[in-house]
């Protein structure tokens, strides 16, 4: 990093002017007295020739999950700047998201003023005891003068590996205040992780080499690094079978004969190794247990993470390594490379034969005539209008997890969910970042209706902006993902219905966008087109069927 020569401003000015150094050039935000400065640096910012947009919303929930989806999509951190007190504690849902996912983003918080500090000013509290669990670096700066060195810190740990949440906050009085300080040059390679070991590599390639059936787990970190085009090649290079997951979703494209993630079950189970890139061995992936079934041994497990400190503590590993990744795929190909590596081609077969036979069994659900819709004609319709550079958006449950089996993106960066955190209500916020991000390309965001529940207000949002998204509803009156199971529990359900049949699209409407109520499958299709044409947020409200639950083999314990 080599610095410009230093800036004089307010400290307003000097965030903003550092924010745009790290790749901002969108501040999400509800308005707030405590952060004026940051709004009038944006606007000065503007107006000198250096664009920086102003996304207001109608909840800080919705400003801080649009930070952090921006910060999945771009590679660059997301930028929320919340109000002091309730603006900030708004904000700690989409923090704690971006910690459990690894996504880069910068929360700036308001705060009382220094000189009525302890007198008890409108919402003074201290902010860092609450942030702190659930970010990366916490810091409040106390001077206008620390605003641009501390600004940086700040941008630079969230978009360091592992990567994520960052919190700083100003006081109102410091925020007013002129200071001086350096503007940042980031070079090409900030953030970058640390050179892998390259013994561990050649451990780990040797493990490959020598499997009999081995299997490799992409996740979000592998696209978060930059190592997408590297994984891809290392995948085609040496022919291995791979489940892909989270922003992991397309490195390997949909229909691509390496990609197995259709046969999960035989693979996880059938595999004597398993390689796992860029993703925590957490209860997505059995705690890293896998193979062991009718028989067999259990699967060696090397565990691959862009950090040491995301390297599993608890799964019982043949090796491990840790760094930059797309340094780890190239040289664990050359590793490979120098090996005779074991014949996999009837372990490839077999999963590819898996693959198809659930694929054919999967086209009978696709095309569903029944009535309630079943949830899955929704994505038999959906999948074929999809872009291969469209933006997927999961908010929900059972009809989200549908999502997840249905569709296979074509290219990476192109899916969003909620992550290991689960958080429902990120869907608006990550529809806002994906139709700005991605200005031409479709955006879809799936939502349960219980999920709407905590953010389709912000549809204003979307109207005042201009920007167009199209909502696909699956809305069976439920909390869908709790009442399965409690029943299952219990015999009996409580708390899980929702009002039957509610038109969540006149709601829509009533926000200025627009939308429409379907009961009959086969008015899907020409709805769905009717949304992506209407160049405006367009709610698609499909009537489905409560008891079409998704088939899981785990609820997350």
């Amino acid at each position: 990093m080599t610095d410009q020569p230093d800036l004089t401003g307010h400290a307003g000015q000097l965030a903003v002017a550092v924010a745009q150094a790290h790749g901002v050039d969108t501040m999400f935000t509800l308005s707030g007295a405590h952060v004026f400065p940051m709004y009038d640096g944006a606007v000065k910012a503007t107006e000198e020739g250096r664009p920086m947009r102003l996304l207001d919303v109608r909840h800080e929930q919705t400003a801080a999950f649009a930070a952090e989806a921006t910060g999945k999509l771009t590679r660059v951190p997301g930028l929320a700047v919340l109000t002091a007190g309730p603006g900030v504690t708004n904000g700690v849902s989409a923090m704690a998201q971006a910690k459990f996912a690894g996504s880069p983003m910068v929360v700036v918080g308001g705060r009382a003023p220094n000189n009525r500090w302890g007198t008890g000013a409108l919402q003074e509290i201290d902010h860092l005891p609450i942030v702190g669990p659930v970010t990366k670096h916490a810091a409040t700066l106390m001077t206008a003068g620390d605003v641009a060195a501390g600004f940086h810190d700040a941008f630079t740990a969230a978009r360091s590996s592992h990567r994520g949440p960052t919190y700083v906050d100003v006081p109102m009085d410091e925020f007013f205040n002129v200071g001086t300080g350096a503007v940042p040059v980031i070079g090409a390679d900030a953030g970058r992780g640390a050179a892998p070991d390259t013994d561990a590599l050649d451990r780990i390639a040797a493990l490959i080499t020598g499997a009999e059936r081995p299997l490799l787990i992409l996740g979000t970190d592998v696209w978060a690094d930059r190592a997408d085009v590297a994984a891809l090649r290392f995948v085609e290079a040496i022919g291995v079978p791979t489940i892909t997951n989270g922003m992991g979703r397309g490195i390997v494209p949909g229909g691509h004969p390496l990609l197995v993630t259709k046969a999960r079950g035989a693979a996880i189970n059938g595999a004597d190794l398993v390689v796992v890139v860029g993703t925590p061995l957490d209860f997505r992936l059995g705690y890293g247990i896998f193979g062991g079934k009718d028989g067999t041994a259990a699967a060696q497990v090397v565990h691959i993470a862009d950090s040491s400190d995301q390297v599993s503590p608890h799964a019982a590993l043949a090796a491990s390594a840790s760094g930059d990744l797309t340094s780890v795929f190239d040289g664990l190909l050359a590793a490979a490379e120098r090996s005779q590596r074991t014949d996999w081609s009837a372990w490839v077969s077999s999963l590819q034969e898996t693959v198809a036979a659930a694929a054919a069994k999967d086209a009978e659900l696709l095309s569903a005539e029944a009535d309630p819709v079943h949830p899955a004609r929704i994505y038999g319709e959906l999948v074929p209008r999809l872009a291969d550079d469209a933006v997927v958006i999961g908010d929900g449950g059972d009809f989200v997890s549908f999502a997840g089996k249905f569709v296979e993106p074509k290219r990476p960066g192109c899916w969003l969910d909620p992550g290991p955190y689960g958080c429902l209500g990120a869907g608006l916020g990550a529809a806002i970042a994906a139709r700005i991000a991605r200005p031409s390309s479709q955006v879809a965001l799936l939502l349960g209706d219980g999920a709407a529940g905590f953010s389709l207000m912000d549809v204003d949002t979307l109207v005042r902006h201009d920007l167009p998204v199209v909502m696909i509803m699956g809305n069976n009156s439920a909390w869908g993902l709790e009442k399965g199971p409690m029943q299952m529990l219990y015999g009996y359900d409580v708390a899980a219905d929702l009002a039957p049949r509610t038109s969540y699209d006149s709601v829509v409407k009533a926000l200025g966008g627009a939308g429409e109520t379907v009961t009959d499958p086969k008015q899907i299709g020409r709805a769905l087109d009717r949304a992506f044409a209407a160049g405006a947020p367009y709610l698609v409200n499909v009537i489905t069927d409560v008891d079409a639950a998704y088939p899981r083999a785990t609820f997350g314990i």
